[in-house]
């Protein structure tokens, strides 16, 4: 049973992370952090979060530890590295909830691993982006043991307002696939509805008061696009990572047999952009690319 007294951990404080694991320190919760930058945990360790120099000191600190990191290559190095969680003595952790959008088969591969150190995996990505992580009204999928889900509700209740539990390992992140190949495709027709509307001289605000609360509205709709208009191409999500995530989608789905041909031409397009120099910009930047823009304009 989880109390305030609980010990957590967090490593991973990027654009979301950050806000995230704040959810969970402001909450009263004692909280261990680790971020490969330092820097970028000041606000918490201002906040009275502990640090940790490594992913292993976390795990011999706290019982139940969140990743929100990268890739998948940094999943399985925080996770199963030379100092990784696992590689800790002693090892207070019993529960890992990685919440980075990673592999499906990865995460099946860390419970196996975790299992023989009678340690409970669960995969648990997240959608809503940096609004959602600063608001806590995250969408969490998570996959793994259903009863570590239910003990970890208090804390999934801090970060998120949908909370769905998808089965077995690997089933957050098959859910998580499946959000990523909807907002690809919503961005992709986003981004070249306003090319086009900006072409055919429209008032673009006075076309999203159209559009957006209709059969078109969306959430991408109502949030990204007011930045698009303001040429507000800060990332809540960044391209780099929507790239990995459609390169998962599509290597899933060929597993699967699947030929998704959609997914397949949004994810070139924002290859596209990652090549122009939008790769640190979020998923809106796509519009640059659409528009003919370039990364000084």
């Amino acid at each position: 049973m989880i109390t305030k007294d609980t010990q957590i951990g967090w490593i991973g404080t990027g654009i979301m992370g950050l806000s995230m694991a704040m959810k969970i320190r402001e909450a009263g919760y004692r909280l261990t952090v680790f971020n490969r930058t330092k820097q970028k945990a000041e606000a918490l360790l201002a906040n009275g979060a502990a640090w940790a120099d490594s992913p292993r000191e976390v795990a011999e600190k706290a019982e139940i530890v969140f990743l929100m990191v990268g890739y998948p290559g940094d999943v399985r190095e925080t996770i199963l590295g030379n100092n990784g969680l696992l590689s800790a003595s002693p090892l207070c952790c019993r529960i890992i909830a990685d919440m980075t959008t990673s592999s499906p088969s990865l995460a099946v591969d860390i419970e196996k691993e975790c299992k023989k150190y009678n340690v409970v995996s669960l995969d648990a990505p997240v959608s809503g982006g940096d609004i959602g992580a600063r608001n806590g009204t995250l969408s969490i999928m998570v996959g793994g043991d259903k009863s570590a889900f239910d003990e970890l509700l208090p804390l999934w209740n801090l970060m998120g307002k949908t909370l769905v539990y998808h089965g077995q390992a690997g089933g957050g992140q098959h859910t998580k696939m499946v959000n990523q190949t909807l907002i690809a495709g919503t961005m992709l027709g986003l981004c070249e509805a306003l090319v086009y509307a900006a072409k055919s001289g429209l008032d673009l605000e006075k076309v999203l008061q159209s559009v957006s609360t209709g059969a078109a509205g969306s959430w991408a709709l109502s949030n990204l696009a007011p930045r698009v208009l303001k040429g507000d191409f800060a990332p809540g999500f960044i391209i780099e990572h929507i790239v990995k995530d459609l390169g998962i989608v599509l290597e899933e789905s060929r597993r699967m047999g699947l030929d998704l041909q959609a997914t397949a031409l949004a994810e070139r397009m924002y290859q596209l952009a990652s090549e122009k120099g939008f790769s640190r910009n979020g998923t809106q930047a796509l519009y640059r690319v659409l528009r003919g823009s370039t990364n000084e304009d």
